[in-house]
């Protein structure tokens, strides 16, 4: 399946800030099952755009803006390809244990079998991991039934409620309210799966919302969900937000230890001002090409608004330098 995906994100600040310096993890990955055919980035006020690949294989742009702003608006367009995933085995067979054991001491998976900033063990997740029957003992039974398992728990434990933590939230957060947004369901998968010695990881990404399916994820926004390494099935994405074993529908952007990694922006600035962040996310399945956009700025309408929006903003600042 094609998908046109366009993501909107505007900074707003209460007063001119200079010397913002901005990182983007916006480009989806081209690997396995996923394609990214296009991609374009596009920053007002005007910037010299650079990008390099982390360490993690995820492919960043980065640029500043030296001079005096009030706003930062990043719009990245892209065109993917998704494939529907082989279907799962029913289970993984004896010695899969084993095999999980065997890569631990693998410097590929060290990052994502330790604690990281955001999924990391605490009381609260000791008794969660308790109270689903998340502990040691559980490696009687099949590692991938227990994923698949622990995914549906997570949904049926925890309420998906907008806006109920923030992204810097620790997991305690929405383990003692049992509820959050898909970071916290992510998060809180890691820590468990990590606990039983299975690699694990955050990824950064997209899905495209259907209406015979009731997912609780909000339309319109970025999501997060989890990827767990199985012997003889490699990653597998686990989106106990929706319940869903991750497929054709899900777009991976990023991935890392957790969200402290992965960031859609991520950046710094000088100046005493409040802000104020607005995002927008379509994503739209196409015929391998773009489709004509309404609601945002074609590309010719976009390079005037670039001009007219830097235009704006130096006539706004000069007149506040005036009073």
């Amino acid at each position: 399946m094609f998908y046109a995906i366009r993501h909107f994100t505007r900074y707003r600040y209460s007063r001119p800030v200079w010397q913002s310096v901005m990182e983007a993890r916006m480009h989806p990955r081209s690997e396995h099952m996923q394609r990214c055919f296009t991609f374009q980035l596009s920053v007002s006020p005007r910037v010299r755009i650079f990008s390099y690949t982390d360490h993690l294989g995820n492919l960043v742009h980065h640029f500043d803006i030296p001079g005096a702003h009030k706003q930062l608006t990043i719009i990245a367009d892209a065109l993917v390809d998704v494939d529907e995933p082989d279907p799962l085995p029913a289970s993984l067979g004896a010695g899969a244990w084993n095999e999980l054991d065997s890569i631990v001491h693998h410097e590929d998976y060290w990052d994502m079998l330790r604690p990281s900033h955001f999924a990391r063990n605490s009381p609260e997740l000791e008794a969660l991991a308790r109270e689903l029957g998340i502990d040691r003992d559980a490696r009687d039974r099949d590692p991938l039934e227990l994923l698949t398992t622990l995914n549906t728990q997570l949904y049926e434990t925890f309420s998906y409620v907008k806006q109920s933590t923030k992204v810097d939230s620790p997991i305690d957060d929405a383990l003692r309210s049992r509820r959050g947004v898909c970071q916290d369901f992510a998060h809180i998968m890691i820590a468990l799966v990590r606990e039983l010695g299975i690699p694990c990881r955050y990824v950064s990404g997209y899905l495209h919302h259907v209406a015979w399916h009731s997912d609780r994820s909000g339309e319109g926004a970025t999501h997060a969900w989890a990827e767990a390494l199985l012997p003889g099935v490699g990653w597998i994405g686990l989106d106990p937000t929706n319940n869903l074993v991750a497929a054709g529908r899900h777009i991976r952007t990023a991935v890392g230890r957790d969200y402290a990694d992965v960031p859609p922006t991520l950046g710094t600035m000088k100046g005493n001002a409040e802000s104020e962040l607005q995002v927008r996310v379509r994503v739209t399945p196409s015929e391998a090409i773009l489709p004509p956009d309404q609601e945002f700025a074609s590309d010719e309408e976009w390079s005037r608004f670039l001009e007219r929006d830097h235009a704006a903003e130096v006539l706004e600042m000069q007149q506040q330098q005036q009073q």
